[in-house]
């Protein structure tokens, strides 16, 4: 297995997720393991490998990924009081796969 979790086991349908928004390009769903009450991660539907390595199809991806993360990050601070946003980079990015989560609450871990 290569360490892109979001090609292999997501967007290839191995694992099943809970979707919480879908567009043509981007795919939010609810973690399949989260670490916080509310834990949303949002990804493209393509291979892009980080925020700061976009490859070939990032960039062109960037406004429609960036619209539902805000959305969702709305809806959550409404709904919650409060949220964060975070991606990961480099040693802290376990999967190799551009993704956001969007999450509230005190760690579950």
């Amino acid at each position: 297995m290569s360490d892109d979790f979001y090609c292999d086991e997501v967007l290839s349908g191995r694992t099943a997720v809970n979707t919480v928004r879908e567009t043509e390009n981007v795919l939010a769903y609810h973690h399949t393991r989260p670490s916080w009450p509310v834990h949303v991660v949002v990804i493209p539907k393509v291979h892009v490998p980080s925020l700061t390595d976009l490859g070939d199809e990032g960039v062109a991806l960037l406004p429609e990924l960036l619209e539902v993360v805000r959305d969702i990050a709305a809806e959550v601070e409404a709904r919650e009081g409060a949220c964060r946003v975070l991606t990961n980079l480099g040693r802290y990015q376990d999967s190799k796969h551009l993704h956001f989560h969007v999450n509230s609450g005190d760690p579950l871990r």
